[in-house]
């Protein structure tokens, strides 16, 4: 795999400028370099080449100085990431440093951060599922919020189109509020998973048990191999970059695709201050970098720009892009710049163990566990007096102990350490997977005073859970306990770790498209409604939540808005 191309031409002008290279900037660049534009990516934080830049993809937790732990000092770096529980000694250089880069909380908001080429594409979880028609017409049928501008007709196409390039493994259902799409060959599920899928069928009505549709190669296609992505190997190291291109990213797929057109560049370590607009022409000129290591301020010029810096710093820079006709920021003729923050809320469910199947195991770590889809308020039937929404299951399942009981098990001796050597007993655990409403005073603001160590104003977290969010998960953790007790598990308990929003790592909101621009920042095509040739299409963009994740329709809104936006180009409407 050759190297991305970091050459910036002498004019420092493009026809594209790309603000992030994560999910949807990965996507952007790859589609604007694809039609024809000479495209700039600028990216806040370091390089990262695929392979190369991932020093512990084939280590070993013995291998490390502290055996996968973090030392003192970089707890201290990481003081915000390490709340989530994601962060170690494996992948700690894929996580944001929290020194450099702070941030305030009037309410505890964990924001979790990548700052480096492929931004979370390197460690994300790969959970790839459409949305529907149920969860577009939502707000507008319970009067929440603002209508989305689009219905799943117009993504639809967009969805196939991305899922064939990604690369997404898992089982057709025929639902309609879960569509099916271009699916490879699923991951099978454990013996466990297939008894429980079993009895849930058997005790529950509309409650099908499949494996997690996830962006892995279980078959690669020729437009993968051509890539150098292979077969996924079940190593479940994910997060440390994968060498063999099985995951989709943004360093093993769409970047080095956008790379191979000979239209692209990227500048690391540019942090990027605002976004440029001419008052004269009512059309952004280019982007304001402050380079993160000599803090030089450079001016980059486009014809369009798309802000795919993530939905938190995307706002962060329309906020910070002030001038005379955008007092409070680039596009917030609505006043809702910042409002309408959105994350999804899990870590909540049950838990239980089950005898037999001694006689059978599995083979490796596969990458994803079960999934129940969204089985509450889907029709009059099905409808839950207590809240609004819904839930599935998803991020674990079932499997059996291993060594590590013994850590806190009684024993000592010859004895005790062989029979660790042996498999523990099975056990299954369901976690749900919950959608956060739009509230609006739900939000992120600028610091007037604070800044970071590059002059770029602080945001100010003021968001939280709510009581529909609250009674969604008593009502979680009830469902999944019945359905484990139901399927013959026994000591079955309840957990929840609610926390706080930012966990979920799918902030979403805003800017949020809209119809009307007195109530919305973009579009239906993603555009700015006021400034024609910027378009947002990383979370920011999005109008509701749903329960399930948003990463794909990422990527489908951000092929089309590509779409959209270089047809209009060849037009001259731009």
């Amino acid at each position: 795999m050759s190297n991305l191309n970091i050459k910036i031409n002498k004019e420092n002008s493009y026809d594209a400028i790309v603000i992030g290279s994560g999910m949807s900037g990965g996507w952007a660049a790859k589609e604007l370099c694809e039609k024809g534009l000479k495209t700039l990516v600028l990216e806040k934080g370091r390089m990262v080449n695929h392979i190369e830049d991932y020093p512990t993809m084939m280590q070993e937790h013995w291998d490390m100085p502290h055996r996968g732990g973090l030392s003192f000092e970089d707890q201290q770096k990481h003081h915000i990431q390490i709340r989530s529980g994601f962060v170690g000694e494996s992948v700690k250089h894929f996580f944001t440093n929290d020194i450099d880069n702070p941030y305030q909380e009037k309410q505890r908001f964990d924001w979790i951060r990548g700052n480096h080429v492929g931004g979370r594409t390197l460690t994300w979880g790969k959970h790839v599922y459409r949305w529907s028609d149920l969860d577009f017409e939502a707000n507008a049928k319970e009067g929440i919020g603002i209508d989305w501008p689009i219905r799943y007709k117009d993504l639809a196409p967009w969805y196939s189109y991305v899922e064939k390039f990604v690369g997404v493994s898992g089982e057709k259902l025929g639902l309609d509020h879960l569509p099916d799409g271009e699916f490879l060959p699923p991951i099978e599920l454990n013996c466990l998973e297939k008894h429980f899928r079993q009895e849930v069928a058997k005790k529950f009505n509309g409650r099908p048990v499949t494996t997690g549709r996830v962006a892995h190669l279980t078959e690669p296609q020729p437009q993968h191999l051509a890539l150098g992505r292979g077969k996924c190997q079940n190593r479940n190291r994910c997060s440390r970059g994968c060498p063999y291109g099985a995951y989709f990213s943004s360093n093993s797929a769409t970047l080095p695709a956008a790379n191979n057109t000979g239209n692209f560049a990227i500048r690391p370590n540019s942090i990027v201050h605002s976004i440029i607009y001419d008052e004269k022409t009512q059309r952004a000129t280019g982007v304001r970098v402050i380079d993160s290591e000599t803090k030089e301020e450079i001016i980059f010029k486009a014809k369009i720009i798309f802000s795919c810096a993530s939905t938190l710093a995307t706002t962060q820079i329309l906020m910070n892009s002030k001038s005379n006709r955008f007092p409070n920021g680039m596009g917030n003729d609505s006043g809702e710049l910042g409002h309408n923050l959105m994350d999804h809320h899990y870590r909540t469910g049950a838990m239980g163990s089950h005898d037999g199947f001694e006689d059978q195991y599995y083979k490796g770590r596969k990458p994803t566990g079960l999934f129940i889809p969204r089985f509450v308020n889907l029709d009059a039937a099905s409808k839950n007096p207590n809240f609004v929404r819904g839930y599935d299951y998803q991020g674990a399942g079932g499997g059996r102990s291993n060594w590590g009981r013994g850590v806190s098990g009684e024993g000592v001796g010859a004895a005790f350490k062989e029979s660790l050597f042996k498999p523990g007993g099975w056990g299954m655990t369901l976690m749900g997977f919950g959608e956060v409403l739009p509230y609006h005073e739900n939000k992120v603001s600028l610091d007037p005073e604070k800044t970071d160590k590059w002059g770029i104003p602080q945001l100010i977290f003021d968001a939280g859970l709510k009581e529909n969010e609250m009674k969604m998960r008593e009502q979680i953790r009830i469902d999944a306990a019945e359905m484990l007790e139901k399927a013959g598990f026994k000591d079955v308990k309840t957990f929840d770790n609610a926390g706080s929003l930012g966990v979920g790592v799918h902030e979403m909101g805003t800017a949020r498209m809209g119809r009307d621009p007195k109530t919305s920042v973009l579009n239906g095509n993603n555009q700015i409604h006021a400034v024609p040739n910027v378009f947002v299409t990383d979370g920011a963009c999005m109008t509701s939540s749903s329960c399930v994740n948003p990463s794909i329709t990422y990527m489908a809104l951000t092929a089309r808005a590509v779409d959209f936006a270089v047809s209009e180009l060849n037009r001259k409407n731009l």
